[in-house]
Parts: C-alpha cells; sequence; structure tokens
C-alpha cells in the first residue's frame, strides 16, 4: 500500500465531516471535480473503497470508517498544538467553527459574535446554521449552540445571551374572527401555524401554569420548517404562531400582532454555548469561552 500524504489525509476528513463534495471542496479551496479524483486516488493507494457514491449522497464504507476514527483525533491534536502557539503571539488567532439552529443565531449568538470579532481582530468566526442536532466533534465544530435540555450529557455547557420565552400570537383581525383563548385548551378553536422539525416530528406548543405543565400538537392548516416563514405566515393571517418572544415584541408593540396565553408562557432555560471537554482548547475558542462569560456577567448586573 502506498504511503498516504497529509493532504491526502486532509482531503479525505474535508469529505467524511461534510458528506460532500462540493461542501469539503469549498473548505479546500478546490473544484469538486479535484477532490473527487484526489479521493480516487487516495482510494487506488490504500486498495480500498473508503466512500460509497450515488448523484445525491457520500457515505463512508466500514474502511471509510475505521480510517476516519483513527486519523480524526490524531489531526485534532495537530491543530490544537498549532492553535496553542497562539499564546505566544500574545493574542488569539485563528478560525473558530461554531454550529447553530437560525433561532439561537439571530437570538444570542449574531450580537455576542460582533462584539466578539471587534474585541478580536485576528480571528475568524464561521457560523454554521443547522437547526438538526449535530454531532459537533465529528462534523469538525469547535463548538455549538443549543438549548440546555437538547445538549449530550458529555458536553461543557454555558449560558449565552437573554433568557427566552416563547409568545402565542396573531394579527388582530384573528382574535375579532375567532375570540380570545383563554386557556391552551381553546387553541382547539383555533387555526395555528404549526411547525415541523427536519426530523420530520411536529413541534408541540409547551405551557406551564401554577405547577401545570401542558404540551399540546396544535391543529392548522399550514405546516412549516422554517421560523421566519412562520412569523410570515402569522402577520398575513394565517393563525396563530408559538414564536419566541424577542422576536415578535416589536410587532405586537406596533399593533401588528396580538398576544395571547402570556400567562401559560413562563421563561425557560435558554440557549447555551456547549463545547467537548478537551485539555487543550483552540486559543480562539478559549477567548470566546470567556468574553461570553463576561457578557453574562455585565448583563447580570
Amino acid at each position: 500500500m502506498s504511503r498516504l500524504s497529509p493532504s491526502d489525509l486532509s482531503a479525505f476528513l474535508a469529505v467524511a465531516r461534510h458528506r460532500s463534495f462540493r461542501k469539503a471542496a469549498v473548505e479546500l479551496g478546490v473544484s469538486p471535480s479535484a477532490l473527487s479524483h484526489a479521493l480516487r486516488v487516495i482510494e487506488e493507494r490504500v486498495d480500498l473503497r473508503l466512500f460509497n457514491r450515488t448523484t445525491r449522497s457520500v457515505a463512508l464504507t466500514e474502511a471509510g470508517e475505521r480510517l476516519y476514527a483513527r486519523v480524526s483525533p490524531a489531526f485534532r491534536d495537530i491543530q490544537d498544538a498549532l492553535e496553542d502557539l497562539n499564546a505566544l503571539r500574545g493574542k488569539p488567532a485563528g478560525t473558530l467553527r461554531i454550529n447553530a439552529g437560525r433561532a439561537a443565531v439571530q437570538l444570542a449568538l449574531l450580537p455576542v459574535a460582533t462584539k466578539f470579532l471587534k474585541a478580536y481582530p485576528d480571528v475568524r468566526l464561521e457560523i454554521v446554521v443547522d437547526d438538526g442536532l449535530v454531532d459537533i466533534v465529528g462534523a469538525g465544530f469547535d463548538a455549538g449552540l443549543r438549548f440546555g435540555e437538547t445538549l449530550a450529557g458529555d458536553m461543557i455547557a454555558l449560558p449565552i445571551g437573554p433568557r427566552q420565552r416563547s409568545a402565542v400570537v396573531a394579527t388582530p383581525e384573528h382574535f375579532e374572527r375567532y375570540g380570545i383563548p383563554q386557556t391552551p385548551r381553546d387553541l382547539d378553536a383555533h387555526p395555528c401555524i404549526r411547525q415541523r422539525f427536519l426530523s420530520g416530528a411536529l413541534y408541540r406548543w409547551e405551557f406551564e401554569r401554577g405547577g401545570t405543565e401542558l404540551s399540546i400538537e396544535v391543529d392548522g392548516r399550514l405546516t412549516l420548517t422554517d421560523w421566519d416563514l412562520v412569523l410570515e405566515a402569522a402577520l398575513a393571517g394565517n393563525g396563530l404562531a408559538y414564536l419566541f418572544e424577542a422576536r415578535v415584541l416589536p410587532l405586537i408593540e406596533a399593533g401588528h400582532l396580538q398576544r395571547v396565553l402570556a400567562d401559560w408562557c413562563p421563561y425557560y432555560p435558554g440557549l447555551h454555548l456547549y463545547h467537548p471537554s478537551r485539555r487543550q482548547q483552540p486559543a480562539a475558542l478559549k477567548a470566546f469561552i470567556e468574553f461570553v462569560k463576561n457578557d453574562n456577567a455585565e448583563r447580570a448586573r
């Protein structure tokens, strides 16, 4: 078997992380066709198929999975060693990759990231928006952003951004037609805009008051998978929507939307920045963690 070079292994790891030649090619700065040719050469050298390819998908074979499991941690250790050199420069540098859902980026990450980039001009920040649950280690991310209750137990997490709360809203015209619901059970008489996760499951609207917790699968003729479209649909008069309070407060104050069931929508554990436990953290990640902690402290004053 011919020996593989570090550049060969970098190409293999990029495709394995993204499960896409196009996305991996963007990361590496080459064309998808050139990367595909390079992977064929690598497979010829090891005399094993590492990927199963179709016109729509790329998946690791058993041999590819075994190689990825052994090589990926080694390359991460190399990257960490290079990041350690930043300490000698006196200030953090490098690229920080964070995976987060769209709502998390809008509500918490982007405001903090904007201030962070001003404070650390030598750091590059790449935010990948993905509303599904992602293995951030396997996908090559330094950190992720999700709600606290969805985090894996082996992750280190800290709060980021303000507390979160949901709001049930619709246009004033909607309530003129259907009336004002007094309890979550009254939602049965209202058309609701439903949300579906990328997994296929419908989002259940959650309520709590006086120790009573309710999780309701609402009914409605319109179902969407994007939070921004849900808001647009509510403004267009398609029914009740269940959205983050921070997104709709300006529209409520302007009279475009009206809120109901506020006493059934308490604050809940908000968004968390999470990352794997490693002895050697990249300098950019370490700086961002400290920045988030300081931001939290300032908001608590």
